[in-house]
């Protein structure tokens, strides 16, 4: 490990079997501080199951996984989202019934309110704690220009505007680094901007570390370097974007596969 932890993630040796079958094999990565690194590779290259390991949905059966230097393997998510390693998914997980304001205000845990006893002796630091919280996520939503849907229904949001408004929630607390699970997945071009100048921002002016699994590889090229190429659950290749274009074994592993399905599907 480096003394100065310049890499604020690091993964070594990560291995998970099911039933025999190594989902992730023996996974080793590195994620600078500051950077937006993408992660890449066919449909079942261990992407999504190496991202349940670092965050905690999943225990390895081998491997370390370290934050900042700390041993964070096997930690449940709830410890980790303390620690500032926070999740998206592809499929967002809102509260369908509350505002989009809502969903924000419910984000930061240990609120005094959520104590019975706090909500009827101490009504004062309930209160002052809650306005807090509540100014605090009309910045995000200022941040994120989501000001016209303040008190729309989360349900009723479309897909983009609900990715929106996971990466709104990683804003409530204080995020070290982000996995991004397909934030570009289903979402029309226009908002797909709003996002990613979003994730631009967010790592430019507030230091956000990023780590992203996407299919969409013009995506990837514009906002990821280093992108990480995984296969069979292990790491294929790292590098820019253009040097994993230009990659002989990424080619024939991932990109020349999806080329070819591309030219039959037209």
């Amino acid at each position: 490990m480096q003394s100065d932890y310049e890499n604020i993630l690091q993964v070594d040796g990560l291995s998970k079997y099911f039933g025999g079958l190594a989902a992730v094999s023996n996974c080793s990565i590195k994620i600078k501080k500051g950077s937006i690194t993408g992660v890449i590779g066919p449909n079942g290259s261990g992407k999504t199951t190496l991202f349940n390991l670092i965050a905690g949905n999943l225990k390895p059966n081998e491997g370390k996984v370290h934050l900042y230097g700390e041993d964070i393997t096997g930690v449940a998510s709830h410890e980790l989202f303390s620690k500032g390693l926070l999740r998206t998914f592809q499929i967002a997980h809102e509260f369908t019934n509350l505002t989009v304001l809502e969903n924000l205000m419910m984000v930061p845990s240990n609120q005094s309110g959520e104590d019975l006893i706090n909500a009827w002796f101490k009504a004062k630091i309930v209160n002052e704690e809650e306005q807090k919280i509540k100014e605090k996520a009309f910045e995000v939503i200022e941040f994120l220009n989501l000001k016209h849907l303040t008190n729309e229904l989360a349900g009723n949001l479309s897909g983009g505007q609900k990715k929106l408004l996971e990466l709104g929630r990683t804003m409530m607390v204080d995020a070290k680094i982000v996995l991004l699970d397909e934030v570009a997945a289903g979402v029309n071009r226009t908002l797909l901007k709003e996002i990613s100048n979003s994730i631009l921002r967010l790592n430019k002016e507030k230091g956000y570390t990023f780590c992203m699994i996407e299919h969409d590889m013009d995506f990837i090229s514009r906002m990821c370097d280093p992108v990480i190429v995984m296969s069979e659950g292990s790491v294929l290749f790292e590098g820019t974007a253009d040097e994993v274009k230009n990659n002989e074994q990424v080619i024939e592993s991932y990109l020349g596969r999806r080329t070819i399905i591309e030219k039959e599907k037209n």
